[in-house]
This record gives structure tokens, C-alpha cells and sequence, in this order.
């Protein structure tokens, strides 16, 4: 199998975009482009959808790159160019286990997320809490993914349904040398 060098990672909240962006990135000396670090300007503003769109272009013009999402303004973006998209397809249970222990993790630490922003308790008890967003894009994230893997304008779909199918496709994949230099 040759390694693709345009790849979008699509999941819910939590289950580990972030994460497998920073594995393949390292796995096959990809450049790694945070969608976080593209829409959200600090203090939680989200930054304009036409310019977020304007970003996601300039990123996909490129030959390499692993984009960790893709939102409703410009999803048809990486779609377009990607030569392989990942779909992390975890049961429910276990993508929101992994969002709540590290929404956990990131309030107790006050880890930086992007641009400066971090979670707050009240941000995860408000009506905009990641936590709500994920009970309510489970079903239409999943049946998104799913029906890309038959639609023939969409790149090759891998499905990964569990950390073990994960752990099993990427050590499959040839490895490359570090891109330190993602321009």
C-alpha cells in the first residue's frame, strides 16, 4: 500500500482526531494542519466561516498535509482534494468516555487547546458544552461517515471501529521520516 499524502481524519468530539493526527503525522512525515488552531481565534470567538473556509483551502492547496475535521462550511474542501479519509467510527459509549476524561483532564490542568483557549467548568456545564455538542452529533457524524465509504466522489473511506482496528491499520501503513518543515 503507498502512504497518502492528503488525508482528512472525520469523527465525533472525543474520539481521538487529534490524537491519530499526531501519530500518522509522525508515522508518515506528513505535515499536520489543527483545524482548532484554524476556528477559533482566542477567547472561544469562532473565527468567520468564509474565512475559515479561506484557511482550509490554503491548507489543502498544498501536495501533503492531515486535517483533523471537517466542518459544514467547508467540508467539501479537503473532501475534494484528499487522497484517504480515516473515519474513527467508535461505539458512543467509548468516544464519550474518551471526551469526558479529557474535558476532565484539560479543566484540572488548564491545558491549552488552541489559540490560548482552554476549558473551563463553565464551559462544559453551558449550553454550548462539548460534551451536549457530542450527544447530538454522534448520529449524524457516524452516518455521515458511512456513507461515504459507497460514494464514489468521495476518496477512499477507512473505517476504524475500535483503538485495536486502529493500532492494526497503522502499523500497516509504510512509515516515513519526520516533515519538520510543513510549508
Amino acid at each position: 500500500m503507498s502512504a497518502p499524502r492528503r488525508i482528512l481524519i472525520y469523527g465525533v468530539y472525543g474520539s481521538g482526531k487529534s490524537t491519530l493526527a499526531a501519530r500518522l503525522a509522525d508515522h508518515l512525515g506528513l505535515p499536520w494542519y489543527p483545524v482548532d488552531d484554524l476556528v477559533w481565534q482566542p477567547g472561544w470567538v469562532e473565527v468567520p466561516v468564509a474565512q475559515q473556509r479561506s484557511r482550509i483551502e490554503e491548507v489543502c492547496r498544498r501536495d501533503r498535509w492531515i486535517i483533523d475535521g471537517a466542518y459544514h462550511g467547508w467540508r467539501d474542501v479537503p473532501l475534494a482534494r484528499a487522497d484517504l479519509v480515516v473515519g474513527l467510527d467508535y461505539p458512543r459509549w467509548r468516544s464519550f468516555w474518551q471526551l469526558l476524561r479529557r474535558t476532565v483532564r484539560r479543566v484540572a490542568t488548564g491545558e491549552e487547546i488552541c489559540n490560548g483557549n482552554r476549558e473551563s467548568l463553565g464551559s462544559v456545564l453551558s449550553a454550548d458544552s462539548i460534551l451536549l455538542w457530542h450527544a447530538t452529533a454522534f448520529g449524524r457524524t457516524r452516518r455521515r461517515m458511512r456513507a461515504w465509504r459507497s460514494d464514489v466522489s468521495v476518496p477512499p473511506v477507512v473505517l476504524l471501529r475500535s483503538p485495536a482496528e486502529l493500532d492494526d491499520w497503522l502499523a500497516g501503513l509504510p512509515r516515513r521520516g519526520v516533515d519538520r518543515n510543513p510549508a
